[in-house]
């Protein structure tokens, strides 16, 4: 799937399927193209990794026909054109909450490389850039893909605006984040946190574009939002499966064998 193909079927309401990547190991694109993954979240606001490392990452995916996309540090235009020009196909921004934050990152994500007072009567609606403009910016961002995160009770109270903006592609939401700002810190299960959950959704779906949640506790919420309308399941993170897998592993075997002198260590899901 290309950036193309995943902004169609985020907007059409197509499930789309993606994992969210913290190592850098060259070992893992062919693992996570075996898993029948439609595209990868590489996370640089809360993992370190440089410009040319990310550059390689995002390339060797997308040659696999696996849509690379970006979370960038901040919700910074010039931090998504960083990203998109070294092989970036789509760019997820952190703790959106206002319209003007989406212009700006449209401008970067769909209207690159223009910039400056053109590209702010663009996004504003004050200039009107003309059919060759227009037709070259739409043919040069053909694969950019924008999705924004939803982490807080201001982009809850913005977001039918959020999501009428035009150039956005998805919500995101941010569980972990997001339960926090709203005060009930990592409580899922909470009635106001599930509400919110299902106001996201609704208006995004609403709007035309995608939803979804970077959910790391269990399928069995992921699927009851699945059935709701979430169309991008982004599911985990790979440090978060392989401490998941080895936590049950080695309890089985401790269980079975009856060693009671390791521990079980923590299952608990990570926080990214």
């Amino acid at each position: 799937m290309n950036g193309h193909e995943l902004s169609k079927a985020l907007r059409s309401g197509k499930r789309v399927y993606g994992t969210c990547l913290l190592s850098t190991s060259p070992r893992w694109p062919d693992a996570i193209e075996a898993a029948g993954v439609d595209l990868v979240f590489i996370d640089t606001e809360h993992v370190a990794i440089g410009r040319d490392k990310l550059s390689w990452i995002c390339n060797t995916y997308k040659a696999k026909g696996i849509c690379p996309v970006v979370r960038i540090p901040e919700p910074s235009p010039y931090r998504a054109c960083m990203a998109l020009d070294g092989g970036a196909q789509g760019i997820i921004a952190p703790y959106i909450e206002t319209v003007e934050q989406v212009r700006e990152l449209r401008g970067a994500v769909k209207l690159r490389p223009l910039k400056g007072e053109r590209l702010y009567g663009a996004t504003h609606g004050t200039i009107d850039l003309g059919d060759e403009v227009n037709d070259y910016l739409a043919n040069f961002n053909h694969n950019a893909v924008l999705i924004i995160n939803i982490e807080s009770q201001a982009a809850l109270d913005n977001l039918e605006a959020l999501a009428t903006e035009p150039g956005v592609d998805a919500f995101l939401v941010g569980p972990h984040d997001l339960s926090i700002n709203l005060g009930i810190p990592e409580q899922y299960d909470h009635p106001k946190f599930m509400a919110a959950i299902s106001k996201i959704i609704k208006t995004a779906r609403d709007a035309g574009i995608g939803a979804g949640i970077h959910f790391s506790n269990g399928i069995e919420k992921e699927i009851i939002w699945v059935n709701e309308g979430a169309n991008l399941i982004m599911h985990y993170t790979d440090l978060g499966l392989v401490r998941k897998a080895l936590t049950e592993d080695f309890k089985r075997i401790r269980e079975e064998t009856g060693d009671t002198a390791g521990t079980d260590g923590d299952s608990s899901a990570d926080i990214i």
